[in-house]
């Protein structure tokens, strides 16, 4: 027999079913990604109308059956209207949750991606952050979350912790200064080199940070111009090795990008 729960999580995405209904997919606290279905949400007096579209936050009540949850009762805490009304910082949004939708699975402790997201969401709302830099962030910190981050901790030849100015994607490794010398004195080498992007010692530091820094204060730095370049490029590197996947959200906003 089914029960009703009550979960705290954030709708990803809404597709139409039928006539009136909806189904969407909730990053929930509890049981990590579920989809759930909305009879009649899409009826112009449905109290699901607005509750069932994508980055509505709060808590959703729904009928468990065997298979399936259907909606029975929703109070939404947060719409984050604020995006809708930013062209450019409504594609970043919706980035974000088919990101989340990747990575987060069903019955799997999703608490810290519905935190990392929820935040992410709010630094868009904020002039005061860079969009550029919100990505930046929120993919490296998902990798973390996911245990799919490079190594930026220390040389992957020598294992020291300074001078690390080399970065690799395709590795996902770092050097030091020393070791990248000593490569460059034996030509067998100079193969490697190549994938190795120079980095100043802040992109570094900003990288480490963004992997251990407490969620809560993941959104209270700025960077320099040419950091952010540098961490656009290891990040965007890294994910092209690693990340074997086609994001539709992702192509619409680089196309926006572009135009900008």
């Amino acid at each position: 027999m089914g029960q009703n729960l009550v979960m705290t999580g954030m709708v990803l995405n809404a597709m139409p079913i039928g006539d009136y209904d909806k189904r969407i997919t909730l990053l929930t606290r509890e049981r990590g990604k579920i989809t759930a279905f909305a009879r009649g949400a899409r009826k112009p007096n449905s109290q699901f109308l607005a509750a069932t579209n994508p980055f509505s936050f709060g808590e959703f009540e729904l009928f468990e059956g065997r298979s399936t949850y259907t909606v029975a009762k929703v109070s939404i805490q947060n719409y984050f209207r604020e995006l809708a009304a930013d062209f450019n910082a409504a594609y970043y949004g919706f980035y974000f949750l088919e990101f989340a939708d990747y990575y987060c699975q069903e019955n799997n402790d999703e608490t810290e991606m519905l935190k990392l997201l929820y935040q992410t969401l709010r630094a868009l709302e904020s002039p005061a952050f860079s969009n550029r830099l919100v990505r930046c962030i929120y993919e490296l910190r998902t990798l973390t979350i996911n245990g799919e981050a490079p190594n930026v901790f220390g040389c992957t030849k020598c294992g020291k912790k300074e001078a690390l100015h080399w970065f690799s994607g395709k590795t996902a490794r770092m050097l030091c200064d020393h070791c990248v010398n000593e490569l460059r004195r034996k030509p067998e080498n100079m193969a490697a080199l190549p994938t190795y992007q120079k980095v100043q010692e802040s992109t570094v530091y900003t990288m480490q940070y963004i992997m251990t820094a407490k969620l809560a204060k993941l959104y209270t730095f700025s960077v320099s111009d040419q950091v952010l370049w540098e961490l656009q490029q290891c990040i965007r590197e890294y994910m092209k090795y690693y990340i074997n996947h086609s994001f539709k959200s992702l192509k619409i906003l680089e196309e926006v990008e572009n135009m900008i």
